[in-house]
């Protein structure tokens, strides 16, 4: 099947690229800031368990996790806000031009750091709506890792700050976070981003609209380049949501 975006775009459904990691409660699920893995678990009332292999007519589960850091979410600016603002409220579109780029982080200091010069160079002068970073090297156990107390790369403030000037709305990338792991609660690339400049009064330039997208994982098979992003949530009212976001080429 075959779909017309905008009168100008033609993207084939029925070849999605998911570049969602799955949420599991096994040792394999992703996992930042400090906490355990998800649980999924069974609702038990009494001697009644909500499984079907213990005597249930039903599978009936509870799930505990975290959007943040438990593998692939979209945030939008309330998650660095005190005014409650939520990614079911922000996100009221779902399809964007995107472009993909891969880009290695440069070691400054101790840290590994996308820089404003790297971004640049790769999007050469393109504005699409949505920018889906994959760093190299490209390993598979991003889609394992236990991120806590790793130091991960990130994007350097000036970074955002020409990302957000470039007009591009949607950030997607394969880190835990688009800011160091440890920065003191400055949330430069966060701010910048948003162009939160007030966390207690959100200012009126401030980019509600605009979403960032971690720990995603692209395969090495999926080339750099332009695509269709279907960016899927759950409507939480939070302040993130778990996500899948699904790629489909240009045709």
């Amino acid at each position: 099947m075959k779909a017309t975006i905008n009168s100008e775009f033609e993207i084939d459904l029925s070849k999605p690229i998911d570049i969602s990691i799955p949420l599991s409660d096994t040792d394999e699920n992703p996992i930042a800031w400090y906490i355990e893995k998800p649980i999924i678990e069974p609702v038990k009332f009494g001697d009644w368990v909500g499984k079907v292999s213990e005597g249930s007519s039903t599978n009936f589960n509870n799930i505990f996790f975290n959007p943040h850091g438990h593998g692939t979410h979209t945030e939008c600016l309330g998650h660095i806000t005190r005014e409650f603002y939520s990614i079911n409220q922000c996100l009221k579109q779902f399809l964007f031009l995107a472009k993909l780029i891969s880009v290695e982080p440069i070691k400054i200091n101790n840290d590994l750091i996308i820089t404003k010069a790297q971004i640049e160079q790769e999007l050469q002068g393109n504005t699409p709506e949505a920018l889906i970073i994959r760093t190299r090297p490209n390993e598979e156990i991003k889609k394992h890792k236990n991120y806590s107390h790793t130091n991960p790369p990130y994007l350097e403030e000036a970074a955002a700050v020409f990302i957000r000037e470039t007009g591009i709305k949607h950030l997607l990338i394969d880190l835990p976070s688009v800011d160091r792991e440890e920065d003191e609660g400055k949330l430069l690339a966060h701010k910048a981003f948003w162009n939160v400049k007030n966390t207690d009064k959100l200012n009126p330039d401030a980019r509600l609209d605009c979403t960032i997208t971690e720990m995603i994982y692209v395969n090495d098979e999926v080339k750099d380049g332009d695509y269709i992003l279907n960016l899927q949530i759950v409507p939480f009212e939070n302040d993130a949501s778990p996500s899948k976001p699904i790629l489909y080429t240009l045709i």
